[in-house]
């Protein structure tokens, strides 16, 4: 090899080394904030989104109110927790585990924050007559949810998660265990648990 350019390779090998094996983390870019940083405004905006929902609700477990999501307009949103305050730990299990049934358009994401339109269509739903089959799937989910039903009272939430239910047994072939699943992620009663009595 050329002198001229010995010193130089030397000199770049030692430099490249020291980056490799003195702090291979910063040199291949393994350390874990970079790792996280994608998810901090993700995390960032759903908290925000928790603390909108949680202090500006516009629901409740009345009769009343039950009849008035008819007259609501359709583009209206359904807002907040129905009996207890609403945490941010298990608001954010909820919205992660509903991201399985994003393609759905049927089942809200986000169980706080439901269009008042979707509301309507899934109330009719909870009408329908399902086949005996399809009547054992839907009961299933009733027994084994953790509200023991579509929710922890027969309030607006009821009809709208029991019309979802029957909709998803009809529409989509849901088992029971799914739509277990659903109502569980849909749960709205607020609290840190799933479980809101035994």
């Amino acid at each position: 090899m050329n002198k001229r350019f010995l010193l130089p390779t030397v000199i770049a090998i030692l430099v490249l080394g020291y980056f490799v094996f003195a702090s291979p983390k910063r040199f291949f870019n393994f350390s874990p904030s970079s790792r996280q940083a994608p998810s901090g405004p993700v995390n960032e905006a759903r908290a925000a989104q928790f603390e909108y929902l949680s202090k500006n609700g516009n629901s409740s477990c009345s009769a009343s109110f039950k009849d008035s999501i008819a007259s609501i307009p359709d583009m209206e949103h359904l807002r907040g927790s129905c009996c207890s305050p609403m945490s941010l730990h298990r608001y954010s299990e909820q919205v992660e585990g509903l991201k399985k049934y994003a393609h759905i358009t049927e089942i809200p994401s986000d169980p706080y924050n439901i269009e008042a339109g979707l509301a309507k269509k899934l109330m009719a739903m909870y009408d329908a007559q399902l086949t005996s089959e399809q009547q054992q799937a839907y009961d299933y989910a009733m027994e084994h949810s953790s509200e023991k039903g579509p929710c922890c009272c027969k309030c607006w939430r009821w009809y709208v998660y029991g019309g979802l239910g029957k909709l998803l047994i009809q529409k989509y072939g849901f088992t029971g265990e799914q739509v277990t699943e659903v109502w569980n992620f849909s749960d709205g009663c607020g609290g840190d648990s799933e479980h809101h009595h035994s």
